[in-house]
């Protein structure tokens, strides 16, 4: 039975559903049909790990004080961040995979590394 390539509209002989005449073909069409989410999600994933770096690189120790100041002039989104870890005491723990912040008093915040108990 011929059938004809979802991509190229090559006609082909194969299984009775195949839709594709090659791996290449498979792959441009599901590349070409995900592509503009693939850039939205490249974009966030890319502000994400900036993210994380600047705190990584500001808390060499594994904890830190600095200024939000200082995080925004090189780039930081407050925004942006993987997840959030609320204490019993109510106080939230924002993270950017294994990095974090917790935002204190005059615009201070305290640069933590994500420990294990934390989920």
């Amino acid at each position: 039975m011929k059938k004809k390539c979802m991509e190229c509209e090559e006609k082909f002989h194969g299984r009775a559903d195949k839709k594709f005449c090659s791996a290449h073909c498979r792959s441009s069409h599901n590349n070409r049909l995900n592509r503009d989410f693939s850039n939205f999600m490249r974009n966030i994933n890319n502000i994400l790990r900036k993210n994380r770096r600047i705190i990584a690189d500001l808390n060499p120790k594994g904890k830190a004080n600095v200024h939000r100041d200082k995080l925004l002039e090189q780039g930081f989104k407050f925004s942006y961040f993987t997840n959030e870890f609320v204490t019993k005491s109510g106080r939230v723990y924002r993270f950017c995979y294994d990095q974090g912040y917790i935002e204190k008093e005059n615009g201070f915040l305290t640069l933590v590394v994500r420990q294990e108990y934390v989920e």
